[in-house]
């Protein structure tokens, strides 16, 4: 069994080409299969299974996070779970694999829900959740919550950074532009020291930002690997600024589907690839048998 791919370094140079782990996004299946999905997948020996995330979808909605396209990828009548509650009740089903959010939006919520609903399931899990956020992208779910979409992206780093106090300080007061509290503690802690893992997903420069100061990973969406090393050299410029000495994880999607395919994302960097090796839902669990068969298996990759 090889372990996953190391992830890019302050020098900004991986440390050794290695097996990336495999994960499965639930988003392109039916929702009532997902557990069913995430049970088999953990018995496969996937590396992780994730869950989109949104509060609400309204029906007049535009824009899109993926480039060149001009038309939102949901529709306002999707079934949309809480994605966290969903996470518990897939953790409680399975052992081993990593449960995460891809991606949650983090700024649509005070920090005390988020830091609550995100420990309890980091307990839950024994510290399996990797928290996918983003910066979001759909106007329209803001202004239903009546939240200014323009400081976005300020009040997320102001999240963030009341986010790791409260997972890390015995006694947290904060006075900021979008939140203010007087002396509050948080308990219990999560299963990790500093928190659970947070992967920030956007492919500009403020994501690359936030990964370098905040996060465990970064997850680009719209990187192709052949793109992926200058914005990686990036990120390891910024790390370093921050005074980081710890690898971080690089989380994207990919085509694979046999086992040289994953050759330019092991020369990127990448540690992790989010696959979907289904075409219908019906398939899902077929594929993913037939996945761990062709891939995972002959890569050791479980």
């Amino acid at each position: 069994m090889t372990s996953p791919s190391s992830p890019a370094t302050a020098s900004g140079i991986a440390s050794g080409p290695r097996t990336p782990g495999f994960g499965v996004h639930l988003g392109s299946v039916n929702p009532k299969a997902w557990v069913d999905v995430a049970v088999e997948a953990d018995r496969l020996g996937f590396e992780s299974v994730w869950v989109p995330e949104h509060v609400v979808v309204p029906i007049e909605t535009s824009g899109s996070p993926f480039a060149g396209s001009d038309h939102p990828p949901i529709p306002p009548n999707v079934p949309v779970h809480d994605a966290l509650a969903m996470l518990s009740f897939i953790a409680a089903k399975t052992t081993r694999i990593k449960i995460g959010t891809n991606v949650f939006n983090i700024g649509l919520r005070h920090p005390f829900l988020t830091a609550r609903a995100a420990t309890t399931v980091d307990i839950l899990s024994g510290g399996r959740l990797a928290l996918g956020v983003g910066a979001s992208w759909l106007r329209a779910e803001w202004d239903a919550l009546g939240l200014d979409f323009d400081t976005r992206g300020a009040r997320i780093d102001e999240i963030l950074d009341v986010l790791r106090r409260l997972w890390t300080e015995e006694v947290v007061e904060h006075h900021g532009r979008f939140f203010d509290f007087g002396p509050v503690m948080f308990e219990p802690r999560p299963v990790r020291p500093s928190g659970p893992a947070l992967h920030i997903g956007g492919d500009g420069a403020a994501a690359l930002r936030r990964a370098a100061t905040y996060g465990t990973g970064w997850m680009p969406m719209n990187h192709t690997a052949e793109q992926l090393p200058a914005s990686l050299e990036r990120l390891a410029a910024l790390a370093e600024r921050a005074g980081r000495t710890d690898p971080l994880e690089v989380t994207i999607s990919g085509q694979v589907r046999r086992p040289e395919d994953i050759e330019p994302y092991v020369k990127a960097g990448v540690t992790r690839i989010i696959v979907q090796p289904w075409a219908r839902s019906r398939e899902a669990i077929d594929e993913m048998r037939r996945f761990a068969a062709d891939v995972i298996v002959p890569l050791g990759a479980g």
